[in-house]
């Protein structure tokens, strides 16, 4: 492998809680041995009604509508990343590396499936596209997540630990030269659904969740859910929220504002027992601007918490998706055994390149 290497890539990235599709184009140079990064212009397209409920319905439909909405959601990104690469004030990019949107992840039966075919993406915009990230390590034994880890490793050396708090909050704990990174639990999959219940997509600044009261018995229910007890590595799912949380909360009395507060608390308490105490977190993800959830972990916990810039926050997983592409393209592993419980590490993805006319 070259002692140096540059590499411009477009990251796409669709997240559980439906909020949108990240675009970030991203330029990463490697150079003695180290990678640094540069986000050169980044855009999240937010989704209509009717594209979340056709995305939510995949995840119950036949097996053939599976197979065609994979199709279909993959010439929606095609669309979208061409648009956005024909209107960037940059050259086009050298790859396309795209995560989809994760309909099925169950690692410990050996499936995990994100919709949008990558030959779709590469065919409309005319680039080679990386795809299908997890599969591979989840063939290794592995949680297929979480994959944000080797950025955390490789590209923020300032901080300690690294909390992204979005769909789910997961953090990354660096040691020596080696991480360890895991959910903690659900952060904006639980608030947003019970945001939709009084008439809000998301609560903005947790202005709903401060209002309430904690329902201290519903508080201890959820603090005993036994996947809080298990040890790393684990990695949680739609499907595990829908399966444990949700039958909680439909048991439970109280108004959705005072299970709102709840469920904040439940996560503050979660992430300071996972943090390592006295040392600077960097904070990125969507729920970075819920103030009153990082009030409420700051209260808990001796570090230093640290809010990352705007662009950081709501760009970081699509610039990191980019750099899983960076490091495919240059053989480099870009997914950890530490973190995922795999056999070994791994080059996940999987390189499609776009139709060519043969002369």
């Amino acid at each position: 492998m070259s002692n140096e290497l540059k590499y411009t890539i477009l990251g796409m990235m669709s997240g559980t809680s439906l909020d949108g599709l990240d675009l970030s184009l991203c330029q990463f140079n490697y150079k003695n041995c180290k990678w640094d990064y540069k986000i050169l212009e980044s855009k999240t397209i937010a989704y209509s009604i009717q594209e979340k409920d056709w995305l939510q319905s995949l995840e119950k439909g036949s097996k053939a509508e599976l197979n065609s909405g994979d199709i279909s959601f993959g010439k929606y990104l095609g669309e979208k990343a061409k648009e956005f690469i024909t209107t960037s004030s940059f050259n086009p990019p050298d790859a396309i590396a795209s995560h989809g949107h994760t309909i099925f992840h169950k690692p410990e039966v050996g499936i995990t499936f994100q919709a949008g075919r990558g030959n779709e993406i590469a065919n409309a915009t005319g680039i080679k596209t990386i795809c299908d990230f997890r599969q591979k390590d989840v063939s290794l034994g592995g949680q297929g997540a979480p994959l944000v880890p080797i950025g955390d490793l490789l590209l923020f050396n300032d901080s300690k630990c690294c909390l992204n708090l979005g769909g789910f909050a997961n953090v990354s704990v660096k040691s020596g030269n080696g991480i360890t990174a895991f959910d903690i639990c659900p952060v904006n999959y639980v608030l947003n659904f019970l945001s939709k219940k009084e008439g809000f997509d998301f609560d903005e600044s947790g202005d709903m969740s401060r209002s309430g009261i904690i329902d201290r018995e519903l508080l201890n229910q959820l603090n005993e859910i036994s996947f809080y007890q298990s040890q790393p590595p684990k990695s949680l799912s739609r499907e595990w929220v829908e399966e444990i949380i949700y039958p909680i909360l439909k048991k439970n009395n109280s108004s959705t504002i005072d299970q709102m507060s709840t469920f904040t608390e439940h996560i503050a308490f979660q992430i300071s027992r996972n943090l390592v105490p006295n040392e600077k977190t960097l904070v990125t993800g969507g729920g970075a601007y819920n103030t009153f959830l990082i009030e409420l972990i700051s209260d808990k916990t001796s570090n230093e918490i640290l809010i990352g810039s705007a662009e950081l926050i709501e760009f970081k997983e699509a610039m990191i998706f980019a750099f899983l592409g960076a490091l495919y393209l240059s053989r480099q592993n870009n997914c950890l055994a530490s973190v995922t419980g795999a056999k070994r590490d791994s080059i996940g993805g999987i390189q499609l390149y776009p139709n060519q006319l043969i002369k």
